[in-house]
């Protein structure tokens, strides 16, 4: 019966030495007000020095969700008054954003819907609060630290896109480098708009505001709240009042605030910062370093590598695991065999030592001289993967560990044979149980047998195959008889 409606304000601290416009240091802490300088106090005569790398990091990720970028950077100051907010005024951008009329491209129930960015710019945080039942404190700490804000168009309709949006974004962050966006250390966190219109009309339905959400499934559960509270108003013929809303831990969200008009915020140019010229040069060397995003590296695996769906999501998911993939594969390595070692025995060695891949032993290279052994018939798939796990607990070099072991696989049909023979004298009873009963089972039984008299290097395959053979010529020499 309604349409949902939903634009997103998502906010994200850049990953920045110092803060936006001052020396202090950027840096997470529970200890309140040590990484503050005057700048941040916004005390008498300060003057804000611009961060280069926090602008940097903001038109790199303008970029890489395919905005207009501007031809030089200003800032503009953005006036109000609220405790958290020391000079009075918010140093911020109005008149040329870092980026606009951008898109993001995402993946839900199987189908890419694109989501239109309005724009993206740079400002400074605010100072942030800790209320008591009789008084307030203020923590400095991030006052000041550089903040991308990028607002979407209304454009979502649901609150699986919505939180689909906010994981790819993030991912976007990650990829780029441009920020941790943890959401618990209030790295990334978004305001919701959303409002309900009755099908097929083209008139938005009343906007109501839920502010500061950090967590995904907290934007989830507000959305969802929303619609059936809304559209409970709606069907008893009741207005959705304009207002600003909280979630609560109970899922519910509560009224903070009316909302009629916007706020008149009286922006002008910031006058103590000089606008700074983009060069088309300077823009085509940061947009060089943007890498290859997830969603285009998850298509390239279908399409190139043929690979499945899941397979694709998995090492696509994660910027370093995609890295670390295709470096593999830029040593000539199986893609199958690629796919394989990295999907399960990398990334469970991962979770298993609780690391990451800046600290795991097997490179890109080690896995690759695995896999040739593997891909040329050498050593087992099995086997391969004990030897990695070997590798990893000696920290030596994995090939160095099969040829110092002589570990190469058994290819010698004469090597073979003579295993299986030994195999068959010393098990009568399991070749009785084929020759009499026809028993099927028994051939994995001596598989199992001539791969452990072997240490695992008899060429499966093969030993198979000769051992069906084997079995077979003594049942005609049987039934001749």
């Amino acid at each position: 019966m309604y349409e949902v409606v939903i634009g997103l304000e998502v906010h994200c601290e850049l990953d920045t030495k110092s803060k936006n416009f001052s020396s202090a240091r950027n840096e997470y802490t529970h200890i309140p007000n040590i990484n503050v300088a005057p700048v941040d106090l916004g005390l008498p005569g300060i003057l804000p020095v611009v961060n280069e790398e926090a602008c940097r990091k903001a038109l790199k990720t303008a970029m890489a969700l395919h905005c207009t970028t501007p031809d030089e950077v200003i800032f503009d100051r953005k006036n109000y008054f609220y405790a958290d907010l020391p000079k009075g005024y918010q140093i911020t951008q109005m008149t040329k954003p870092m980026g606009r009329n951008g898109y993001l491209d995402i993946m839900v129930d199987g189908k890419t819907k694109r989501i239109l960015i309005h724009q993206l710019h740079l400002e400074e945080d605010t100072a942030s609060l800790d209320h008591y039942n009789t008084y307030s404190l203020i923590d400095y700490n991030r006052s000041g630290i550089p903040l991308m804000e990028i607002v979407t168009e209304p454009c979502i309709s649901s609150a699986e896109e919505a939180v689909t949006f906010l994981e790819d974004l993030r991912d976007v962050f990650l990829f780029c480098g441009v920020s941790e966006a943890k959401s618990d250390k209030g790295q990334m966190r978004c305001d919701v708009n959303i409002s309900l219109k009755k099908k097929g009309e083209t008139k938005l339905g009343t906007k109501v505001e839920m502010k500061n959400i950090n967590a995904f499934n907290s934007v989830k559960a507000a959305i969802l709240y929303e619609i059936k509270r809304q559209s409970a108003l709606l069907d008893e013929g009741k207005e959705v009042v304009q207002e600003t809303r909280r979630i609560d831990e109970d899922g519910k969200t509560y009224s903070m605030r009316e909302k009629v008009d916007a706020i008149d915020y009286k922006y002008y140019v910031e006058p103590n910062i000089p606008p700074v010229k983009l060069t088309d040069a300077y823009k085509e060397e940061l947009e060089k370093s943007i890498p290859m995003l997830k969603l285009d590296r998850f298509e390239k695996y279908i399409k190139e590598y043929h690979l499945s769906e899941y397979d694709a999501q998995v090492l696509s998911k994660n910027r370093d695991i995609a890295d670390y993939f295709e470096e593999v594969l830029s040593y000539g390595s199986d893609i199958e065999l690629a796919v394989n070692f990295v999907t399960t025995s990398v990334l469970s060695s991962l979770n298993k030592l609780e690391i990451g891949l800046d600290e795991f032993f097997i490179t890109p290279k080690m896995l690759s001289g695995i896999i040739d052994y593997v891909h040329k018939g050498k050593i087992s798939l099995d086997h391969g993967k004990k030897i990695m796990y070997q590798a990893i607990e000696k920290k030596k070099d994995p090939v160095e560990i099969i040829e110092e072991s002589s570990l190469s696989q058994i290819d010698d049909d004469q090597v073979l044979l003579d295993y299986i023979k030994a195999v068959f004298s010393e098990n009568p009873e399991q070749l009785r149980q084929y020759l009499e009963e026809d028993n099927q089972y028994v051939v994995n039984f001596f598989m199992g047998k001539v791969m452990q008299k072997s240490n695992r290097q008899a060429n499966p395959n093969r030993t198979l195959d000769l051992i069906k053979q084997q079995l077979e010529e003594r049942k005609k020499e049987y039934e001749g008889k």
